[in-house]
């Protein structure tokens, strides 16, 4: 963007930011994101949004269920983190957050001036994450100031390799 200072980096070392959920598409964008920086020495940020609404009551019940969420989000980020060490050599940095998703993506990059690129699956039935690349789509020129790579999510191991 005209004006606006280019982000700072190491030579080689560029960062790719995943948003992680239960989905395939995801799973494919982290699979994405990790052959990329293995391939350029880069590295890959995890983060979780449990959102609002995942939780709409009151009192000690919402505190339990909130308590929850955030266990189930750092079981998958670790079983995500896991299985991406064990087969591509990369430590991802893992977060956990709470609030609107696409809110929490955009604001998670301005704050974090080493992430260079957002990826993100697309779901092939046309639906779920969808939206949230839409949303992403339309703040590329107000908010989100670092390329946003869209993987189609129903992209094999086979296709991935060719194309990192």
């Amino acid at each position: 963007m005209a004006g606006e200072r280019p982000r700072e980096r190491p030579a080689g070392r560029i960062k790719f930011l995943v948003c992680i959920d239960d989905s395939q598409e995801c799973r494919t964008a982290l699979r994405f994101a990790c052959m990329r920086a293995q391939n350029t020495g880069g590295k890959v940020s995890l983060i979780y949004v449990i959102e609002p609404d995942a939780f709409n009551l009151s009192g000690s019940v919402q505190e339990i269920m909130a308590e929850e969420a955030r266990d189930q989000a750092r079981a998958a980020l670790e079983e995500c983190a896991g299985e991406v060490f064990e087969e591509f050599g990369v430590r991802p940095e893992m977060a956990v957050h709470q609030g609107d998703k696409a809110n929490t993506i955009l604001t998670t990059i301005e704050e974090d001036e080493s992430i260079n690129i957002l990826v993100l699956g697309a779901a092939p039935e046309g639906a779920g994450s969808n939206r949230l690349i839409s949303y992403l789509s339309s703040q590329v020129t107000k908010r989100l100031h670092i390329p946003l790579t869209i993987v189609p999510g129903d992209l094999d191991d086979e296709r991935l390799r060719w194309i990192t």
